[in-house]
């Protein structure tokens, strides 16, 4: 018996060797920093399932180093009879399926307990940006930031932000001859690279002959599939009430933009434009300036400038005042010209929200309409062009197609 547990126990030591030269080297991809961010995710997962198989070997050695008490000792029978209950061998100090749960726990369990604790925040910091100490937590602070720069009502509530689109009022620019203002404003305050419109203005067939156009933010849902599906908490919802994106954290898995049943979100596939003034702004999931390659970016509702009391671009430029930026806490909206109260504007005007069915409770209502204020027939059909102004003046820019 003590011959069988000698061997066992130099079988275990062995193994534990193997493992610990494994988790070596696999600790040491996952620390390379050309290496891609979802690769050295999963090289950290493996160390820690490594890690945990350790313990247990340990643990085991622990106890083949105690002698057993009397009591449970397995009886002998007569002296020199064989034993025929001596527990049989076990792989690595661990049975095979309590391995297989330890494995398991690592690659299914490790990424929801490490970005739910504060205390794992860093490592998660450590893999995603392949740094370490205040450059790693960079994108954890500015999560932290966007949530706790948060705008108070006078009476101390955290303002809740809306919008509200008056399509009576938007011809698509028709009237105007040129691009719709919303888009080209927002592309030109924001460096967006194309081909991304984070406001974007579809045209849409009547039910009786004709069109309406339709401009289309992020929907800024209160149920955001977005935000499930992250692996990494890249994505976020702000006690706001916006959903914003952080860039230092995103690792390009795009799972975001096919769970977007709207089709708000954009990829930077290329070295997107940076026009000379973009070097001066300093990069925040506010405002997402400049653009970084390999991540994706969306419309972001603009919320550092109304908390400056400046509203957002697309609002500042709509030459119709078709656009309404408000706070459902004070039940108010406004176009830059007139106030309104934001919940008998909508009601009073049948207002509607895309694709409610989904439940994703979408903070952008509509008012039905074609641009009849405006006098647009909706028999014209067609608008002008989007245009992109960076690629003439950033030179090495890239761009291309959705």
């Amino acid at each position: 018996m003590q011959e069988s547990t000698h061997i066992q126990r130099k079988q275990v030591a062995a193994s534990g060797s193997v493992l610990a030269v494994v988790a070596i080297g696999v600790a040491a991809l996952a620390a390379t920093p050309t290496l891609l961010p979802v690769l050295r995710i999963v090289s950290g997962l493996l160390v820690f399932a490594i890690a945990l198989v350790l313990i247990s070997i340990r643990r085991r050695r622990g106890n083949w180093s105690r002698p057993a008490p009397i009591e449970d000792l397995p009886d002998a029978g007569g002296v020199g009879d064989p034993v025929d209950n001596e527990t049989p061998i076990e792989i690595v100090g661990v049975e095979r399926r309590a391995a297989l749960k330890i494995v398991g726990f690592g690659a299914l369990g490790a990424v929801p307990v490490m970005t739910g604790l504060k205390l794992m925040d860093q490592l998660v910091a450590d893999v995603v940006t392949g740094k370490s100490g205040l450059a790693a937590t960079r994108a954890l602070s500015l999560q932290d930031q966007a949530s706790e720069s948060a705008a108070l009502t006078r009476g101390g509530r955290i303002r809740q932000w809306t919008m509200i689109v008056d399509l009576r009022g938007c011809d698509g620019c028709q009237s105007q001859g040129t691009a719709p203002q919303c888009t080209t404003s927002c592309i030109e305050g924001h460096f967006a690279p194309e081909p991304m419109e984070w406001i974007e203005v579809y045209e849409a067939e009547l039910q009786g002959g004709g069109t309406q156009f339709i401009p289309t933010p992020c929907q800024q849902c209160e149920d955001p599939p977005c935000v499930k599906v992250c692996p990494v908490g890249a994505t976020f919802s702000t006690p706001e009430g916006t959903v914003l994106i952080d860039q230092g954290r995103c690792i390009g898995c795009r799972i975001c933009m096919a769970a977007c049943p709207y089709d708000r979100r954009f990829f930077a596939w290329g070295s997107p434009p940076v026009p000379p003034e973009a070097l001066l702004a300093d990069y925040h999931p506010d405002h997402q300036t400049p653009s970084i390659r390999g991540t994706v970016m969306k419309c972001d509702f603009c919320p550092d400038m109304v908390r400056a009391g400046t509203l957002p671009f697309c609002i500042q430029a709509c030459p119709n005042d078709a656009i309404y930026y408000g706070d459902l806490e004070e039940d108010i909206a406004t176009n830059g010209r007139a106030i309104v109260k934001a919940s008998r504007f909508i009601s009073d005007n049948n207002g509607y929200r895309l694709k409610e069915h989904l439940g994703t409770e979408p903070r952008v209502f509509y008012i039905p309409g074609h641009g009849e204020n405006v006098g647009r027939d909706p028999h014209t059909e067609g608008r002008m062009g989007t245009e992109w102004p960076w690629v003439e003046r950033a030179e090495g820019s890239e761009s291309w197609n959705r």
